[in-house]
């Protein structure tokens, strides 16, 4: 600290000296202030799973486990890749997924390996993980929302949802909100034109397709589609080559396992008598565009919805060419 020269000053020094402490304080408080904006607000939040089941977390999460490739994919698209710290098996999209940890199958989890993580938040599937593993893991005193997507309209309220729950609500809200404008397009578009008879098959043997309760029903529905097995009892219910005779689609729809088409679909053709057979109707979509709950599944809407106008035309040529 400096001094003053003579007596006669030492007032005005003193008043110099109490004022430059005085901003040197100001200085430091408003750095705080604008250093305290700039970070994230962590505050307490709350978020009712699809098991009605409520969700509360001392802050968003930044560790997040989660136990389905569709759930990993909607985490990404709701901007919270970033917190994601580890997988289930076969999570391959987006790529970075690819490269996180596994804690096992969806439905065979390693519990040991979950809590080494240290996560605040793991995030299950009702269809695919044993209801007593993801309460083993609330009783070890982990966070569990339970997915259970069976409607199109329920993948831009899990994304809201789950950006809510890790703080990323900016982009998952924004991507909700695509999700809604776009499916909304393809029902304008579609959806009410001329009914098109749809099987669509998820494996050749045993032979499987789907009924109205799963997420692909509603995508034929959107494209103007009629499910040819909507009222079978299962959700993926087996069938055989006699009940696809009987109900004779109009199209064929598979995907299989993998994004190359399936040699199997063509087996369809040594029944020439199934009107998609002799319409040349036989379509393939690549599975992770419409099997998963996710943002992707509307890729394998718009090109469903494209197949079957194909189809729509194709029919329609046949009716004109028997008339004349």
């Amino acid at each position: 600290m400096s001094t003053c020269p003579l007596p006669s000053q030492s007032q005005p020094c003193v008043y110099t000296l109490r004022h430059k402490l005085q901003h040197a304080v100001m200085f430091i408080v408003l750095s705080l202030v604008l250093i305290a904006a700039s970070l994230p607000v962590l505050a307490e939040v709350s978020v009712e799973d699809d098991l009605k089941n409520t969700i509360t977390l001392e802050q968003p999460a930044q560790r997040i486990i989660s136990l389905a490739p569709s759930v990993t994919e909607l985490l990404f698209s709701a901007g919270a890749g970033s917190k994601v710290v580890a997988v289930v098996d076969y999570s391959d999209f987006p790529e970075a997924a690819k490269e996180l940890p596994h804690v096992g199958g969806y439905t065979q989890l390693d519990i040991e390996r979950i809590l080494v993580l240290q996560p605040d938040l793991v995030i299950g599937w009702k269809s695919g993980n044993h209801p007593d593993t993801l309460e083993k893991l609330r009783q070890l005193g982990l966070p569990v929302y339970t997915t259970e997507t069976r409607y199109l309209e329920q993948i831009p309220v899990t994304l809201e949802k789950f950006g809510r729950l890790a703080g990323t609500s900016t982009i998952a809200k924004k991507e909700a909100e695509h999700f809604r404008l776009t499916l909304q397009k393809l029902k304008d578009q579609y959806q009410h034109k001329a009914p098109v008879k749809v099987f669509y098959q998820v494996w050749n043997k045993p032979l499987i397709t789907i009924n109205k309760e799963n997420l692909i029903n509603q995508v034929i529905n959107v494209c103007g589609g009629q499910n040819v097995f909507a009222e079978l009892s299962n959700i993926a219910p087996r069938i055989d080559i006699e009940a696809v005779l009987k109900v004779n689609p109009d199209a064929i729809v598979a995907s299989g396992m993998r994004v190359e088409r399936p040699e199997w679909l063509d087996e369809w053709k040594d029944w020439p008598a199934i009107n998609a057979v002799q319409k040349r109707q036989l379509h393939f979509i690549p599975p992770g565009h419409i099997q998963r709950q996710t943002v992707r599944v509307l890729l394998g809407a718009e090109q469903l919805c494209q197949q079957l106008d194909q189809t729509r035309h194709r029919i329609a040529t046949s009716s004109t060419g028997n008339n004349q």
